[in-house]
């Protein structure tokens, strides 16, 4: 754990639960907005420790690095996870109808997922439900905070679950700095092989069997989930498609996480905040060459033209210090040998995540049914 503390000593992180935001851009004229009236919010914060026997840790445990709200590292080692510890069970929600259950993926690895069908798919509900779009979806955090089980992400899965009319699995890759990169990426990718290995009727899990269209696969994800997003589409072209018939067809990628050595856009007036950026992810990846990795730089990545899909959402942010990333995916993808058709969408005067902080806001409701509507054109 001493490597591990001794990795972060730079790194600094910001107290507001939106790090990346930033000052309004001049050059977003041309694209689509969302809306133009932000919102506030304000989000309760709960905590959970890494450490089995937290409640028993000596009160003299001093703390190493304290990244509140995310995560506090202590000097024994022990690791105290903030965000995303608000954890909730799966219900059948009162509002929408949708029903959700836990699995355990791999209980070697201890990945786990969150499954969610559709009112109008749940057992009993109709002699012969049709089978309905399945996404994949991959959570953000930085790749080392949060789950699908903590309140925002159960509700924004439930939330599109409910919108766009889809079988969903939320998968739960373990975190760094415990799990560093790129287990996150080995985690969902096994999580994928597994959610396809009921594409013929035989998997272990009925709602993915009977109520999931496995020819009309999206996997989509939120920040670093994004990233994770972009990398299983990137795999998937790699191994010439997904196995046992069932075929990928559009990734959304909200807010992703992306980065690189030579900063672009707004970027340059925020070199503090481009710090915390490459901070992360040489924090969660301790034997990376650099913000340059093509983990992190899809630019850098001779395989980018292999993207295993034909359509492509990137939501951005107005006020997000990622959203020139956003942009400039679309652009190296478009000069790419990829063939297919990629958009982008953007939510003016907001910032990073902002959906999940603010659900019901004009802008992360008109993101919820764009998103919809991109999987309803399959």
């Amino acid at each position: 754990m001493s490597s591990i503390i001794n990795s972060i000593q730079t790194l600094q992180f910001s107290t507001s639960l939106h790090f990346f935001s930033s000052t309004p851009s001049s050059s977003s004229s041309s694209l689509p907005k969302l809306r133009l009236k932000p919102s506030t919010t304000t989000t309760k914060l709960f905590c959970i420790s890494s450490t089995p026997d937290a409640m028993a840790a000596p009160t003299t445990d001093e703390v190493a690095r304290d990244f509140f709200p995310f995560l506090r590292i202590y000097k024994s080692g022990r690791i105290e996870r903030i965000a995303g510890a608000d954890v909730v069970p799966p219900s059948i929600d009162p509002k929408t109808g949708v029903e959700s259950k836990d699995v355990v993926i791999s209980p070697e690895t201890g990945v786990k997922a969150r499954l969610y069908v559709p009112n109008s798919s749940v057992a009993g509900q109709s002699q012969s439900p049709k089978k309905l779009p399945l996404v994949v979806y991959f959570h953000g955090g930085g790749f080392c905070v949060e789950t699908p089980f903590c309140a925002k992400y159960h509700n924004a899965v439930n939330t599109l679950v409910a919108e766009a009319n889809v079988v969903a699995v939320s998968v739960d890759y373990r975190l760094a700095p415990e799990n560093p990169i790129p287990i996150a990426y080995d985690d969902s990718w096994d999580a994928v092989k597994w959610v396809v290995s009921h594409s013929e009727g035989t998997g272990p899990e009925e709602w993915l069997n009977s109520r999931a269209d496995h020819e009309r696969v999206f996997f989509a994800g939120d920040s670093a989930g994004a990233n994770i997003a972009h990398h299983m589409a990137i795999r998937v072209g790699l191994e010439g498609g997904l196995s046992n018939g069932s075929k990928l067809l559009g990734i959304a990628l909200i807010h992703p996480y992306f980065w690189g050595t030579e900063p672009i856009g707004n970027e340059v007036k925020f070199p503090e905040k481009g710090k915390w950026a490459e901070g992360i992810w040489r924090f969660v990846s301790p034997t990376t060459t650099g913000v340059d990795d093509p983990y992190i730089n899809p630019g850098k990545d001779s395989n980018l033209g292999k993207l295993g899909c034909e359509r492509v959402l990137i939501c951005v942010a107005e006020n997000d210090l990622l959203r020139d990333r956003g942009l400039y995916y679309k652009e190296i993808l478009e000069k790419s040998d990829w063939v297919g058709r990629v958009e982008v969408v953007e939510a003016a005067g907001d910032e990073h995540v902002f959906h999940l902080t603010k659900p019901t806001c004009e802008n992360a409701v008109a993101m919820l049914k764009k998103i919809s509507s991109f999987i309803e054109q399959s």
